[in-house]
């Protein structure tokens, strides 16, 4: 059996090797939620995302333990009014980097199971169409946003 434990052996490298390699393939940069005050269910994530390959890739999902339901969402304007909406997924172009900002795209946090105060960690994992996984920790922060109409 010697010979069949080294070819399964090697084998199975492989494949941990390609499976953490598909996770280089995007770089986060500069994570952060949104502080919320105590009572508020939602908030949102946001970061950039550098596709450093020559091919297309997409986030299609994201979990985390601080709420109730993780999603990607976009704000589009709408006769005159920005409405967020939920995407099925986020195109993140070869070789370019899509930012995840206040206003654009963002992944929401729905149903908050604690508040989020400056100095706390959300912990993510980001999924993609790959199938790959990035964990991510975005530290809480305190953000203005100028005052918009919006829709809900």
């Amino acid at each position: 059996m010697p010979g069949y434990a080294s070819p399964l052996l090697a084998a199975t490298l492989l494949a941990m090797l390609s499976f953490s390699a598909l996770g280089a393939e995007v770089s986060i940069g500069d994570p952060y939620a949104r502080a919320v005050p105590p009572g508020q269910a939602n908030s949102a994530v946001f970061m950039s995302l550098e596709n450093q390959t020559g091919e297309n890739q997409a986030l299609v999902g994201a979990e985390s333990a601080v709420s109730e339901v993780v999603e990607l969402h976009t704000h589009v304007e709408e006769d005159g009014m920005m409405r967020m909406r939920r995407i099925e997924k986020i195109e993140i172009p070869a070789g370019e980097t899509v930012t995840l900002k206040p206003g654009g795209l963002h992944v929401m946090l729905i149903g908050l199971k604690q508040p989020l105060e400056p100095g706390d960690m959300v912990d993510l994992a980001l999924t993609f169409e790959d199938g790959s996984r990035i964990p991510v920790q975005a530290p809480v922060r305190r953000i203005e946003v100028p005052m918009q109409r919006t829709a809900h």
